[in-house]
Protein backbone atom coordinates (compact mmCIF):
# COMPACT_ATOMS: atom_id res chain seq x y z
CA UNK A 1 0.00 0.00 0.00
CA UNK A 2 0.98 3.38 -0.24
CA UNK A 3 2.48 5.21 2.52
CA UNK A 4 2.64 8.82 3.59
CA UNK A 5 4.70 10.06 6.20
CA UNK A 6 3.27 12.71 8.49
CA UNK A 7 4.89 15.33 10.31
CA UNK A 8 4.80 18.70 12.00
CA UNK A 9 6.70 22.00 10.67
CA UNK A 10 6.16 25.55 11.21
CA UNK A 11 5.08 27.96 8.00
CA UNK A 12 5.01 31.43 8.10
CA UNK A 13 5.02 30.97 12.32
CA UNK A 14 2.04 28.64 12.20
CA UNK A 15 2.21 25.15 12.92
CA UNK A 16 1.20 22.94 9.94
CA UNK A 17 1.69 19.15 9.58
CA UNK A 18 3.67 18.07 6.55
CA UNK A 19 2.52 15.43 4.23
CA UNK A 20 4.83 13.77 2.36
CA UNK A 21 4.91 10.94 -0.18
CA UNK A 22 6.15 10.33 -3.53
CA UNK A 23 4.20 12.01 -7.04
CA UNK A 24 0.78 9.72 -7.00
CA UNK A 25 -2.40 11.98 -8.90
CA UNK A 26 -5.02 10.35 -6.53
CA UNK A 27 -3.37 11.20 -3.41
CA UNK A 28 -2.52 14.70 -4.36
CA UNK A 29 -6.28 15.17 -5.54
CA UNK A 30 -7.31 14.03 -1.63
CA UNK A 31 -4.93 16.49 -0.46
CA UNK A 32 -6.23 19.15 -2.38
CA UNK A 33 -9.24 18.08 -0.57
CA UNK A 34 -8.65 18.64 2.52
CA UNK A 35 -8.92 22.06 4.72
CA UNK A 36 -6.37 24.94 4.20
CA UNK A 37 -3.66 23.04 1.79
CA UNK A 38 -0.26 24.57 0.70
CA UNK A 39 2.14 22.81 -1.86
CA UNK A 40 6.08 24.00 -0.43
CA UNK A 41 7.78 23.54 -3.72
CA UNK A 42 11.05 23.97 -1.05
CA UNK A 43 10.01 21.23 0.83
CA UNK A 44 8.60 19.08 -1.51
CA UNK A 45 5.49 18.71 0.21
CA UNK A 46 1.93 19.07 1.03
CA UNK A 47 1.22 20.29 4.27
CA UNK A 48 -2.42 21.25 5.79
CA UNK A 49 -3.14 22.97 9.46
CA UNK A 50 -2.50 21.12 12.37
CA UNK A 51 -5.74 20.25 14.13
CA UNK A 52 -6.75 18.74 17.48
CA UNK A 53 -7.77 15.97 15.57
CA UNK A 54 -5.14 15.71 12.88
CA UNK A 55 -4.55 12.02 12.96
CA UNK A 56 -8.08 11.22 12.85
CA UNK A 57 -8.56 13.54 10.01
CA UNK A 58 -5.75 12.16 7.83
CA UNK A 59 -6.65 8.24 8.60
CA UNK A 60 -10.43 9.18 7.60
CA UNK A 61 -8.99 10.98 4.21
CA UNK A 62 -6.41 8.61 3.09
CA UNK A 63 -8.71 5.62 4.58
CA UNK A 64 -7.99 2.38 1.87
CA UNK A 65 -5.59 4.54 -0.08
CA UNK A 66 -2.31 4.47 1.80
CA UNK A 67 -0.88 4.11 5.45
CA UNK A 68 -0.07 6.82 7.43
CA UNK A 69 2.75 7.34 9.49
CA UNK A 70 1.81 9.22 12.19
CA UNK A 71 4.71 8.62 14.79
CA UNK A 72 6.20 11.78 14.52
CA UNK A 73 2.66 13.44 15.34
CA UNK A 74 3.24 13.82 19.29
CA UNK A 75 0.07 14.91 21.14
CA UNK A 76 0.93 18.83 21.66
CA UNK A 77 -1.23 20.59 24.08
CA UNK A 78 -4.58 20.84 22.42
CA UNK A 79 -4.77 17.09 21.61
CA UNK A 80 -3.98 16.29 25.05
CA UNK A 81 -6.94 18.73 26.68
CA UNK A 82 -9.21 16.82 23.70
CA UNK A 83 -7.50 13.61 25.16
CA UNK A 84 -9.14 14.81 28.14
CA UNK A 85 -12.27 15.71 27.89
CA UNK A 86 -12.56 12.18 26.20
CA UNK A 87 -11.42 10.48 29.20
CA UNK A 88 -14.37 12.88 31.11
CA UNK A 89 -16.66 11.71 28.91
CA UNK A 90 -15.82 8.31 29.03
CA UNK A 91 -16.38 8.06 33.07
CA UNK A 92 -19.62 9.68 31.97
CA UNK A 93 -20.94 6.84 29.91
CA UNK A 94 -20.42 4.37 31.90
CA UNK A 95 -16.53 4.13 31.58
CA UNK A 96 -16.75 2.00 27.98
CA UNK A 97 -13.61 2.09 26.49
CA UNK A 98 -13.38 4.45 23.92
CA UNK A 99 -12.27 2.65 20.56
CA UNK A 100 -9.91 4.59 18.42
CA UNK A 101 -10.35 4.29 14.54
CA UNK A 102 -7.37 3.22 14.48
CA UNK A 103 -8.01 0.31 16.82
CA UNK A 104 -10.28 -0.83 14.61
CA UNK A 105 -9.07 -4.57 12.65
CA UNK A 106 -7.93 -3.84 8.97
CA UNK A 107 -10.06 -4.82 6.11
CA UNK A 108 -9.99 -7.91 4.46
CA UNK A 109 -9.80 -8.67 1.41
CA UNK A 110 -13.34 -10.21 1.04
CA UNK A 111 -14.68 -6.81 3.03
CA UNK A 112 -12.79 -4.48 0.48
CA UNK A 113 -14.17 -6.26 -2.19
CA UNK A 114 -17.88 -6.32 -0.71
CA UNK A 115 -17.42 -2.42 -0.18
CA UNK A 116 -16.38 -2.03 -3.69
CA UNK A 117 -19.46 -4.03 -4.86
CA UNK A 118 -21.63 -1.30 -3.14
CA UNK A 119 -19.54 1.49 -4.72
CA UNK A 120 -20.30 0.22 -8.12
CA UNK A 121 -24.36 0.34 -7.21
CA UNK A 122 -24.12 3.61 -5.55
CA UNK A 123 -22.71 5.22 -8.69
CA UNK A 124 -24.53 2.94 -11.16
CA UNK A 125 -27.72 4.43 -9.15
CA UNK A 126 -26.08 7.97 -9.71
CA UNK A 127 -25.61 8.45 -5.73
CA UNK A 128 -23.76 12.15 -5.69
CA UNK A 129 -19.99 11.32 -5.21
CA UNK A 130 -20.14 12.85 -1.43
CA UNK A 131 -23.09 10.42 -0.53
CA UNK A 132 -20.84 7.55 -1.94
CA UNK A 133 -17.43 8.54 0.28
CA UNK A 134 -19.71 8.74 2.83
CA UNK A 135 -21.77 5.74 2.82
CA UNK A 136 -18.55 3.20 1.87
CA UNK A 137 -16.48 5.19 4.36
CA UNK A 138 -18.98 3.93 7.12
CA UNK A 139 -19.36 1.00 5.47
CA UNK A 140 -15.53 0.41 6.29
CA UNK A 141 -15.72 1.46 9.79
CA UNK A 142 -18.66 -1.33 10.31
CA UNK A 143 -17.10 -4.18 8.51
CA UNK A 144 -13.64 -2.97 10.62
CA UNK A 145 -15.61 -2.97 13.85
CA UNK A 146 -16.96 -6.37 13.40
CA UNK A 147 -13.91 -7.96 12.09
CA UNK A 148 -13.15 -11.06 12.47
CA UNK A 149 -16.43 -11.57 11.09
CA UNK A 150 -17.49 -11.00 7.51
CA UNK A 151 -20.52 -8.72 6.78
CA UNK A 152 -22.65 -12.33 5.54
CA UNK A 153 -21.73 -13.14 8.91
CA UNK A 154 -23.51 -9.76 10.82
CA UNK A 155 -26.94 -9.23 12.35
CA UNK A 156 -28.86 -6.63 14.11
CA UNK A 157 -27.22 -7.00 16.90
CA UNK A 158 -23.49 -5.76 15.47
CA UNK A 159 -24.92 -2.66 14.42
CA UNK A 160 -26.54 -2.50 17.77
CA UNK A 161 -23.21 -3.49 19.40
CA UNK A 162 -21.23 -0.27 17.09
CA UNK A 163 -23.58 2.13 18.25
CA UNK A 164 -23.08 0.99 22.19
CA UNK A 165 -19.67 0.30 22.11
CA UNK A 166 -17.99 2.58 19.40
CA UNK A 167 -20.43 5.54 18.45
CA UNK A 168 -21.36 6.94 21.89
CA UNK A 169 -18.24 5.57 23.64
CA UNK A 170 -16.21 8.18 21.38
CA UNK A 171 -18.56 10.99 21.49
CA UNK A 172 -20.08 10.79 17.54
CA UNK A 173 -22.76 12.64 16.65
CA UNK A 174 -26.47 12.27 16.26
CA UNK A 175 -25.79 12.65 12.48
CA UNK A 176 -22.88 10.20 12.15
CA UNK A 177 -25.38 7.66 14.17
CA UNK A 178 -28.01 7.73 11.36
CA UNK A 179 -25.69 7.97 8.64
CA UNK A 180 -24.63 4.60 10.04
CA UNK A 181 -27.39 3.16 10.49
CA UNK A 182 -28.48 4.05 6.99
CA UNK A 183 -25.63 3.17 5.45
CA UNK A 184 -26.12 -0.78 6.50
CA UNK A 185 -29.64 -0.43 6.05
CA UNK A 186 -28.79 0.08 2.35
CA UNK A 187 -25.61 -2.23 2.20
CA UNK A 188 -27.59 -4.99 3.26
CA UNK A 189 -30.53 -4.48 1.25
CA UNK A 190 -28.85 -3.95 -1.91
CA UNK A 191 -25.72 -5.96 -1.99
CA UNK A 192 -27.01 -9.09 -0.10
CA UNK A 193 -30.70 -8.61 -0.82
CA UNK A 194 -30.95 -9.26 3.31
CA UNK A 195 -31.93 -6.37 5.33
CA UNK A 196 -30.32 -6.27 8.83
CA UNK A 197 -33.58 -5.16 10.87
CA UNK A 198 -33.11 -1.26 11.84
CA UNK A 199 -36.18 -1.53 13.58
CA UNK A 200 -34.44 -3.06 16.27
CA UNK A 201 -32.31 -0.09 16.17
CA UNK A 202 -32.71 3.46 18.24
CA UNK A 203 -32.03 6.21 16.09
CA UNK A 204 -30.94 9.17 18.04
CA UNK A 205 -33.46 11.86 18.86
CA UNK A 206 -33.58 14.55 16.39
CA UNK A 207 -32.25 17.84 16.95
CA UNK A 208 -34.36 20.51 16.46
CA UNK A 209 -31.68 24.11 15.93
CA UNK A 210 -32.58 27.10 14.03
CA UNK A 211 -31.06 27.72 11.20
CA UNK A 212 -28.20 30.67 11.75
CA UNK A 213 -29.29 34.09 9.34
CA UNK A 214 -27.17 36.74 9.13
CA UNK A 215 -28.91 40.38 8.97
CA UNK A 216 -29.42 42.09 5.45
CA UNK A 217 -26.58 44.82 7.16
CA UNK A 218 -23.96 41.89 8.23
CA UNK A 219 -24.33 40.19 4.46
CA UNK A 220 -23.11 43.47 3.18
CA UNK A 221 -20.44 43.84 5.47
CA UNK A 222 -19.00 40.34 4.53
CA UNK A 223 -19.48 41.07 0.88
CA UNK A 224 -17.93 44.77 0.68
CA UNK A 225 -14.70 43.13 3.14
CA UNK A 226 -13.49 40.92 -0.48
CA UNK A 227 -11.66 42.13 -2.61
CA UNK A 228 -11.08 39.71 -5.09
CA UNK A 229 -14.20 40.40 -7.23
CA UNK A 230 -14.54 36.13 -8.75
CA UNK A 231 -14.77 35.29 -4.52
CA UNK A 232 -17.45 38.57 -4.02
CA UNK A 233 -19.38 37.08 -7.09
CA UNK A 234 -19.16 33.35 -5.99
CA UNK A 235 -20.73 34.51 -2.23
CA UNK A 236 -23.05 37.09 -3.66
CA UNK A 237 -24.81 34.52 -5.98
CA UNK A 238 -25.00 32.03 -2.96
CA UNK A 239 -26.72 34.87 -1.30
CA UNK A 240 -29.34 36.23 -3.92
CA UNK A 241 -30.02 33.10 -5.25
CA UNK A 242 -30.00 31.08 -1.93
CA UNK A 243 -27.62 28.67 -3.54
CA UNK A 244 -26.07 25.61 -1.77
CA UNK A 245 -21.62 25.50 -2.49
CA UNK A 246 -22.21 22.30 -4.84
CA UNK A 247 -24.88 24.12 -6.46
CA UNK A 248 -22.74 27.08 -7.25
CA UNK A 249 -19.72 25.32 -8.27
CA UNK A 250 -21.30 23.11 -10.20
CA UNK A 251 -22.97 26.11 -12.31
CA UNK A 252 -21.66 26.51 -16.21
CA UNK A 253 -21.23 29.93 -17.54
CA UNK A 254 -24.39 28.80 -19.88
CA UNK A 255 -26.48 28.31 -17.24
CA UNK A 256 -27.39 32.31 -16.96
CA UNK A 257 -30.02 33.03 -18.79
CA UNK A 258 -29.60 36.37 -19.42
CA UNK A 259 -32.85 37.36 -20.98
CA UNK A 260 -35.21 35.85 -18.74
CA UNK A 261 -32.83 36.87 -15.94
CA UNK A 262 -32.67 33.46 -14.30
CA UNK A 263 -30.05 30.68 -13.27
CA UNK A 264 -30.61 27.54 -14.53
CA UNK A 265 -30.10 24.85 -11.29
CA UNK A 266 -29.30 21.51 -13.16
CA UNK A 267 -29.55 17.95 -11.12
CA UNK A 268 -28.95 19.48 -7.75
CA UNK A 269 -29.75 17.92 -4.27
CA UNK A 270 -32.41 14.74 -4.99
CA UNK A 271 -31.40 15.29 -9.02
CA UNK A 272 -33.53 18.06 -9.39
CA UNK A 273 -33.42 21.19 -11.98
CA UNK A 274 -34.96 24.43 -10.86
CA UNK A 275 -35.09 27.71 -11.52
CA UNK A 276 -34.24 30.59 -9.87
CA UNK A 277 -34.38 34.28 -10.64
CA UNK A 278 -31.54 36.91 -11.02
CA UNK A 279 -31.40 40.21 -9.74
CA UNK A 280 -30.67 43.36 -12.53
CA UNK A 281 -27.51 44.13 -9.72
CA UNK A 282 -26.24 40.26 -9.89
CA UNK A 283 -26.28 40.09 -13.79
CA UNK A 284 -24.64 43.03 -13.65
CA UNK A 285 -22.05 41.57 -11.48
CA UNK A 286 -21.77 38.43 -13.49
CA UNK A 287 -21.36 39.69 -16.77
CA UNK A 288 -18.47 41.92 -15.45
CA UNK A 289 -16.95 39.06 -14.02
CA UNK A 290 -17.37 36.91 -17.17
CA UNK A 291 -15.90 39.35 -19.08
CA UNK A 292 -12.63 39.64 -17.19
CA UNK A 293 -12.35 36.05 -16.01
CA UNK A 294 -13.62 34.41 -19.54
CA UNK A 295 -14.68 30.99 -18.11
CA UNK A 296 -14.27 28.37 -20.67
CA UNK A 297 -17.02 25.53 -18.95
CA UNK A 298 -17.59 26.60 -15.19
CA UNK A 299 -18.77 29.72 -14.37
CA UNK A 300 -16.07 29.61 -11.39
CA UNK A 301 -13.18 27.74 -12.78
CA UNK A 302 -10.08 26.78 -10.31
CA UNK A 303 -7.05 27.02 -11.42
CA UNK A 304 -6.24 25.26 -14.41
CA UNK A 305 -9.13 26.37 -17.23
CA UNK A 306 -12.19 24.33 -17.46
CA UNK A 307 -11.58 22.98 -13.73
CA UNK A 308 -14.00 22.98 -11.28
CA UNK A 309 -13.59 25.97 -8.32
CA UNK A 310 -12.45 23.72 -5.04
CA UNK A 311 -14.97 23.42 -2.34
CA UNK A 312 -12.45 23.97 0.28
CA UNK A 313 -11.77 26.90 -1.11
CA UNK A 314 -14.91 28.00 -1.06
CA UNK A 315 -15.25 27.80 2.64
CA UNK A 316 -12.20 29.62 3.69
CA UNK A 317 -13.13 32.70 1.15
CA UNK A 318 -16.40 32.94 3.50
CA UNK A 319 -14.40 32.30 6.46
CA UNK A 320 -12.01 34.65 5.92
CA UNK A 321 -14.46 37.26 4.70
CA UNK A 322 -16.90 36.51 8.02
CA UNK A 323 -13.76 37.67 10.24
CA UNK A 324 -12.69 40.67 8.12
CA UNK A 325 -16.54 41.76 8.82
CA UNK A 326 -16.00 41.39 12.67
CA UNK A 327 -19.35 40.35 12.92
CA UNK A 328 -20.25 38.39 16.58
CA UNK A 329 -21.97 35.67 16.02
CA UNK A 330 -20.96 32.04 16.69
CA UNK A 331 -22.17 29.12 14.34
CA UNK A 332 -21.93 30.83 10.79
CA UNK A 333 -20.98 28.96 7.79
CA UNK A 334 -21.18 29.55 4.50
CA UNK A 335 -24.45 27.81 4.28
CA UNK A 336 -25.96 30.79 6.55
CA UNK A 337 -25.91 32.83 3.45
CA UNK A 338 -28.87 30.49 2.20
CA UNK A 339 -30.81 30.81 5.44
CA UNK A 340 -30.40 34.15 5.09
CA UNK A 341 -31.59 34.16 1.84
CA UNK A 342 -34.73 32.53 2.81
CA UNK A 343 -35.40 34.70 5.99
CA UNK A 344 -35.13 37.64 4.17
CA UNK A 345 -37.46 36.27 1.70
CA UNK A 346 -40.17 35.56 3.77
CA UNK A 347 -39.24 38.90 5.70
CA UNK A 348 -40.24 40.35 2.52
CA UNK A 349 -43.37 38.53 2.42
CA UNK A 350 -42.88 35.98 -0.25
CA UNK A 351 -44.93 33.02 0.12
CA UNK A 352 -43.60 29.95 1.76
CA UNK A 353 -44.63 27.90 -1.37
CA UNK A 354 -42.67 30.21 -3.62
CA UNK A 355 -39.15 30.00 -1.13
CA UNK A 356 -39.54 26.03 -1.09
CA UNK A 357 -39.21 25.87 -4.53
CA UNK A 358 -36.70 28.59 -4.83
CA UNK A 359 -34.83 26.46 -2.46
CA UNK A 360 -35.36 22.80 -4.11
CA UNK A 361 -36.74 21.76 -0.39
CA UNK A 362 -38.90 18.64 -1.05
CA UNK A 363 -41.03 19.34 1.66
CA UNK A 364 -42.85 22.44 3.33
CA UNK A 365 -41.54 21.05 6.63
CA UNK A 366 -38.07 21.96 5.81
CA UNK A 367 -38.87 25.32 4.57
CA UNK A 368 -40.95 26.24 7.69
CA UNK A 369 -38.17 26.30 9.50
CA UNK A 370 -37.68 29.87 9.00
CA UNK A 371 -40.58 31.03 10.33
CA UNK A 372 -39.26 30.80 13.44
CA UNK A 373 -36.84 32.90 13.39
CA UNK A 374 -37.97 36.11 10.74
CA UNK A 375 -37.77 39.47 12.76
CA UNK A 376 -41.50 40.28 11.82
CA UNK A 377 -43.22 37.32 13.66
CA UNK A 378 -40.86 37.38 16.75
CA UNK A 379 -41.08 41.40 17.04
CA UNK A 380 -44.87 41.18 16.88
CA UNK A 381 -45.27 38.95 19.97
CA UNK A 382 -45.72 41.74 23.21
CA UNK A 383 -44.23 40.02 26.32
CA UNK A 384 -46.35 40.00 29.39
CA UNK A 385 -43.42 42.30 31.79
CA UNK A 386 -44.75 44.56 29.85
CA UNK A 387 -48.49 44.66 31.22
CA UNK A 388 -47.00 44.41 35.10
Amino acid sequence: MKKIVAERLIHKGINRVALRFPYDAELIKIAKGLADPLWSSQMKCWHIPDTPDIISLLLKAFYGKAYIDYTALKPNLAEKIKVKKEEEQRIFIGKKKVMDDAELHPLSEKGRGDIEKYRRWMEAHRYPETTIRTYTGMIATFLRFVSPKEAEECSSGDLVRIVDEYILPSGLSRSFQNQMISAVKKFYGKVFKSVIDVGEISRPRPEHRLPNVLSKAEVRKILDSVANEKHRVMLSLIYGCGLRRSEVLELLYTDIDHDRKLVQIRQAKGFKDRLVPLSDKLIQMVDQYMLHYKPVKFLFEGQTRGSRYSPASLEKIFKTAFLKAGINKKDITLHGLRHSYATHLLEAGTDLRYIQALLGHKSSRTTEIYTHVTIQSIEKIRSPFDDL
